[in-house]
């Protein structure tokens, strides 16, 4: 089983690099607390999504902490990977989303994998119901999603980007992309389409369980992409799009896994005390070893 991450991102509203703050209480990552939880969980294959020139430092800072039985990528998000036969000559200045950033390890993973962000941590349930999934579930069109309630995925300190979701039981109906959420009252409202929430629906923290045939279908997304100059200027390819694509079109069911931990992520320097804080006590409470790797 593999664990991906997608650690890309610029950290414009963090002030800096998110993914490598030493907020561990012996200055580990906050990706190294998901790596650890992945392979208690019988993940073997870990695959991380970065920039080009961060790859020199994170191989170097991972391979001398991960156990010698888990295998270790380390790939670019890169503007110019693309499809074959395709070019893009225009100006870009972020990367094309999480789904290109998954797309970027269709080289590299033959099996069942767990996508997450980074810069968010999930909780131990998590990876411990996920791999519960992977193991139970075999159809090559049976997908998952580790969802969360939406009020307690907010910032105190500004808007965040989040798939609210629709569902009929445990199984997923929708996920919308909603870019501006805050807490507004007894509301939640997204200022980008004014849509208002009430706090208590499922939330899609970017935790899904895929199969490899999806990078089949974001480059074909990709493709489509591409060749809308609209869409090439303003937009991104967004992973929760791509999968509730697959949901539409009926060639996909998704299954929402649950987690008993209490999410908690690092969009704004604000939020950086919090999950110091919360490292420290899970550790202090014998939940992680000191120091995380031995």
């Amino acid at each position: 089983m593999t664990l991906l991450l997608m650690a890309a991102g610029s950290g414009s509203r963090y002030g800096k690099l998110k993914q490598f703050d030493d907020l561990g209480p012996n200055g580990e990552f906050l990706m190294e607390f998901a790596m650890y939880d992945a392979i208690q969980n019988g993940m073997d294959h870990i695959v991380v999504i970065t920039k080009k020139e961060n790859i020199s430092f994170l191989e170097d800072h991972l391979e001398g902490r991960l156990p010698s039985h888990v295998k270790l990528d380390v790939l670019a998000q890169e503007i110019s990977d693309l499809p074959d036969g395709v070019s893009f000559t225009g100006e870009r200045p972020k990367p094309w989303g999480t789904a290109h950033a998954v797309w970027t390890a269709r080289n590299v993973i033959d099996q069942p994998f767990c996508v997450i962000n980074a810069d968010d941590f999930y909780g131990q349930s998590a990876y411990a119901n996920a791999a519960k999934f992977m193991r139970e579930y075999h159809d090559e069109n049976q997908y998952a999603l580790v969802g969360y309630t939406l009020k307690d995925t907010l910032s105190e300190h500004g808007s965040v980007s989040r798939g609210v979701c629709m569902t009929d039981g445990d199984n997923l109906i929708s996920v919308d992309e909603r870019l501006k959420l805050a807490q507004e009252g007894d509301q939640v409202i997204d200022a980008d389409s004014g849509m208002k929430y009430t706090g208590d629906e499922l939330a899609s923290m970017n935790f899904w369980i895929c199969r490899p045939q999806i990078f089949d279908v974001i480059e074909k997304e990709f493709r489509e992409f591409l060749a809308d100059e609209h869409m090439v200027k303003t937009s991104e390819l967004y992973i929760p799009k791509t999968i509730q694509n697959l949901l539409q079109q009926g060639l996909v069911n998704v299954k929402v896994v649950t987690s008993q931990d209490k999410w908690f992520g690092v969009t704004y320097a604000s939020d950086r005390e919090v999950a110091v804080a919360s490292l420290q006590e899970k550790t202090n409470s014998g939940k992680y070893p000191s120091p995380l790797w031995n």
